[in-house]
């Protein structure tokens, strides 16, 4: 009866969970979405079996078994993912805004549904399962792997127990389990090296540059004060500075009269934390590694640095250090202060944090305080573009659906930065203070099937943002720098236009530079992933499965056509490339805690 009830839940789960998807169909579909329903199941009635003749255990296990599959329906069913050991640490009361906004009648419905399931097939199910099924379940078992590596699946062949099971194991063992030509070289070894220069046969990417050179800046703003704001979920394509029809964000539009913009940076990682580490310390983070684990890898930070030739230097968090180890990223790198929204306050608060017109404001009374006539550094983390989207004031945009209330949530973030360019402006400071604007990653609203939020994917909607360098009456009008640049270049470049040395540990380059790089980024929240961008190459890797996906963004900006199958050496040499390079960052925080 106990096992009958697991089946229909798993089937009920399946069909709840694929509704509404893209499927890819083939004789081997059934295999790939079904396999690992099976090798549950078949896990399930081990367990049973040890527990038949201790009924208060074996009901209780029953309860377990279901309750977990019907109560992670809900969240499977809006992010397209099981939930993850890397989910739930994420999933604490700093999201309960977010999390409770998904709290809707077809959501709970469908838990309902397979609760509902659950409940009632043990006591109506009273025939024994026949011998041939539990054959056929190890059948298609052993099939698995081989269906999964011919059907693109996205990850919606897992359900609620397998993906908690493979989550948990080092999934970047594998990147060291590879063929001896794949095998990682000296950390030393220049990851970022084009290929597509010495190999590729696509169509030549755009010019670099619409300005003949910007080497001219370098050291050219000495001593100025320095502004660094971190734009929270907000993807490069929403922005008319990058091709939108509409201007969620006037000012940022006209401080780009004065300013680089670069035209292709990448988030190291979809996901705040862990990429403002990659942008402080000019080093990459990890698979599969806790950003509390970072409190322990070296790292001269770019606010340690700064502070070391003189500046004044301070952090303002519109959000909470608590989450998902912010403290351990941020805390000694050389701020002399720090605030978040405990220390901040405000007159709207959230779950996630307080409204960024407040710490514009405490902003604005540290530079005030500060000692006259020191530079200053000073880190500016909004989070006005963070889900669900609510801000205290009416935006331009429609707010009928999501998308809308995020236009109008960046319009919000847009207006609190205006106030401050506007605020140092008033005081003076203008023609003496750079300007650095990134946007810590992207947004996604379905561009691609089941790709929501920020967090569990690699298209460009995820991981192509802003990044622009303001200097005015430095730079005298808009520089377009169409070169691939990362965030991990920001530490850099800053310290490249002031004129001050990087550290010998920083990863990451001066954009200033001339040289082509590729940029670098992975995803591990949900799926495995890895992907670089190279020229007009943008290359996915799915460690799970071993797939690959490539797409020319010059000739394919959305990402629609995989061309991986006939680019084959491309994608030899980019999968190559990303497991490497993946391989050495795991052994460098691993060495960092021995």
């Amino acid at each position: 009866m106990r096992i009958a009830g697991a089946a229909m839940v798993l089937a009920a789960s399946r069909i709840v969970v694929l509704a509404g998807h893209d499927l890819a169909w083939s004789a081997w579909s059934p295999i790939a979405y079904l396999w690992q329903d099976a090798a549950v199941l078949l896990v399930y009635t081990a367990v049973d079996f040890v527990l038949r003749r201790t009924p208060f255990l074996a009901w209780p296990a029953y309860v377990t078994f279901v309750g977990y599959v019907a109560g992670t329906v809900p969240m499977t069913r809006v992010m397209s993912t099981p939930m993850t050991w890397a989910m739930w640490s994420a999933a604490g009361s700093t999201l309960s805004d977010s999390m409770w906004h998904y709290v809707t009648g077809a959501n709970v419905a469908s838990l309902g549904l397979v609760a509902a399931v659950g409940a009632t097939m043990p006591w109506w199910w009273k025939r024994p399962a026949p011998p041939a099924l539990f054959a056929a379940l190890v059948a298609v078992v052993a099939l698995g792997p081989a269906a999964a590596g011919r059907v693109d699946t996205h990850g919606l062949d897992r359900n609620a127990w397998s993906a908690l099971a493979a989550s948990a194991l080092p999934r970047v063992a594998a990147l060291v389990a590879c063929p001896r030509q794949d095998r990682p070289r000296a950390a030393s070894d220049d990851w970022r090296a084009s290929i597509v220069n010495r190999h590729s046969t696509a169509a030549a990417s755009k010019p670099a540059s619409s300005d003949a050179s910007i080497l001219r800046f370098r050291g050219a703003a000495a001593g100025r004060n320095i502004v660094l704001v971190s734009l929270e979920s907000t993807a490069a394509q929403y922005l008319k500075l990058y091709g939108a029809r509409e201007d969620a964000m006037p000012n940022l539009s006209r401080l780009a009269d004065s300013a680089i913009v670069f035209d292709n940076a990448y988030a190291v990682y979809p996901e705040s934390i862990k990429g403002l580490f990659s942008m402080l310390c000019s080093t990459y983070p990890a698979f599969d590694r806790a950003a509390d684990s970072y409190a322990r890898m070296p790292c001269e930070s770019i606010a340690s640095i700064l502070s070391r030739h003189g500046y004044r230097t301070a952090l303002f968090h519109s959000g909470r250090f608590a989450y998902l180890g912010m403290e351990a990223v941020v805390r000694n790198r050389g701020y002399e202060v720090l605030a978040d929204a405990g220390d901040i306050g405000g007159n709207h608060e959230s779950s996630f944090g307080v409204d960024d017109r407040a710490t514009v404001t405490r902003i604005l009374q540290w530079i005030d305080r500060r000692p006259a006539g020191d530079p200053f550094f000073v880190t500016y983390l909004p989070i006005a573009g963070h889900h669900p989207y609510e801000v205290p004031d009416r935006g331009p945009f429609p707010a009928a659906d999501e998308f809308g209330r995020y236009r109008n949530a960046l319009a919000y973030a847009d207006a609190t930065f205006g106030r401050l360019v506007d605020a140092l402006r008033v005081r003076g400071l203008e023609q003496n203070t750079i300007w650095v604007v990134v946007g810590d990653h992207g947004e996604a609203f379905g561009q691609h099937d089941g790709n929501f939020g920020h967090t569990f994917q690699l298209y460009e909607e995820n991981v192509h943002v802003p990044m622009l360098i303001a200097a005015p009456g430095l730079i005298q009008h808009e520089i377009r720098d169409r070169r691939v640049v990362s965030l991990i270049d920001a530490a850099p470049t800053l310290l490249d236009l002031i004129g001050v040395h990087a550290a010998d540990s920083y990863q990451g380059r001066s954009a200033l530079s001339a040289e082509p790089q590729m940029a670098l980024f992975l995803a591990d929240y949900s799926l495995g992933l890895l992907g670089l961008r190279d020229g007009p190459w943008k290359y996915i890797y799915e460690l799970e499965s071993g797939r690959s996906r490539l797409f020319d963004l010059d000739r394919d900006p959305q990402e629609a056509q995989d061309l991986a199958v006939d680019q084959a050496d491309n994608v030899r040499r980019y999968a190559q490339r990303v497991r490497q390079w993946a391989a050495v960052q795991q052994a460098r925080v691993d060495a960092a805690h021995r």
